[in-house]
């Protein structure tokens, strides 16, 4: 058992590593002329193709529930994947990697919102702590009191759109028919993104610029297909599998507790590749923010909704109620 849940946590922390890393790949492609939405589209359609045969095979048997599923997959590409990540990327072209992060994980305190605004669910003690320790948080990394941050309104607001678009991605996750399984919706939901992010490209409603020269990452100048390959393989693939494979060891609840550490090794990677580095208010607002999470995670785990009819494969995987989506 100690050694599952080694190997599990082992697995939780390459998960949230390689999710960490899609910030500073893309830095490096928007400043060479790629619009975030290209990246993002290339990220998730590439990421959807490599997926595409083990989601196949793991829908042997459920075509029915896929087929049953398709609205929800669409709009989970649409929000989730598409809003979500066009939101961060955005972001991370006016503010700092690990400042963008934070922004886009304060979608959990939305989820809150929603759930009690929508279905009347009344946080209890150990969420609205939560909560509000993420919102003071938010408030130093915003440096709201003035204290001398830098912080770019343009940057807030893709960041607040990449927060929506983490809500969407949990409160989607639970709707979705746990039968189909997770694989499957990952890889449908970036296929589904993808698709949608080209059709407002062709048709002018967003930018859908690329260059196909040489991009500089770590100070090194290299070929685009480095920082590409690292979105949709360590970034994406990577990221997923791993994620989900975590989850199936520890649970989700657990294994979402571990993905929490994908702030800390954003920040670290953008400070040793790029050399960005928050400043010490929005270090504390980051502690805040993280801590504030820990504890509606906490509260999900000691208070879990009800179980529905779902097959125990799909109960325990990451798209239920793990890992983000970016």
């Amino acid at each position: 058992m100690r050694r599952s849940a080694g190997v599990g946590f082992g697995l939780a922390l390459l998960s949230a590593a390689t999710f960490g890393t899609s910030g500073t790949f893309a830095r490096s492609l928007i400043d060479a002329g790629w619009s975030a939405d290209a990246a993002v589209a290339a990220r998730v359609g590439a990421a959807a193709v490599i997926l595409l045969v083990p989601a196949l095979f793991a829908l042997r048997g459920r075509w029915q529930v896929a087929g049953r599923s398709l609205g929800d997959i669409g709009l989970f590409g649409l929000l989730a994947v598409g809003g979500a990540q066009v939101g961060f990327f955005n972001a991370v072209r006016y503010l700092p990697v690990g400042v963008a992060l934070l922004l886009e994980y304060s979608g959990i305190v939305l989820v809150v919102l929603w759930m009690w605004a929508r279905h009347g669910e009344r946080p209890r003690g150990l969420t609205v702590a939560g909560a509000a320790a993420a919102v003071a948080g938010l408030a130093l990394v915003l440096d709201l009191a003035g204290g001398g941050a830098e912080v770019d309104p343009v940057g807030v607001l893709w960041g607040m759109v990449a927060a929506v678009g983490l809500a969407a991605y949990f409160v989607l996750s639970a709707r979705v028919d746990p039968r189909l399984p997770s694989i499957a919706l990952a890889c449908g939901g970036m296929a589904s993104g993808a698709i949608i992010l080209l059709v407002l490209g062709a048709v002018g409603a967003m930018p859908m610029r690329a260059t196909f020269g040489t991009v500089v990452l770590g100070g090194h100048v290299m070929s685009w297909i480095v920082p590409v390959a690292g979105l949709v393989l360590v970034a994406a693939v990577v990221a997923y599998v791993a994620g989900i494979a975590a989850a199936r060891v520890l649970g989700a609840a657990l294994a979402s507790f571990a993905g929490l550490t994908e702030v800390l090794f954003a920040v670290v990677i953008a400070w040793l590749v790029l050399g960005e580095l928050p400043s010490v208010a929005q270090g504390v607002g980051g502690t805040f923010i993280i801590a504030g999470i820990a504890l509606v995670r906490l509260d999900q785990l000691r208070h879990p909704a009800p179980p529905r009819d779902e097959d125990p494969s799909a109960a325990s995987t990451l798209a239920r109620q793990g890992n983000r989506a970016g």
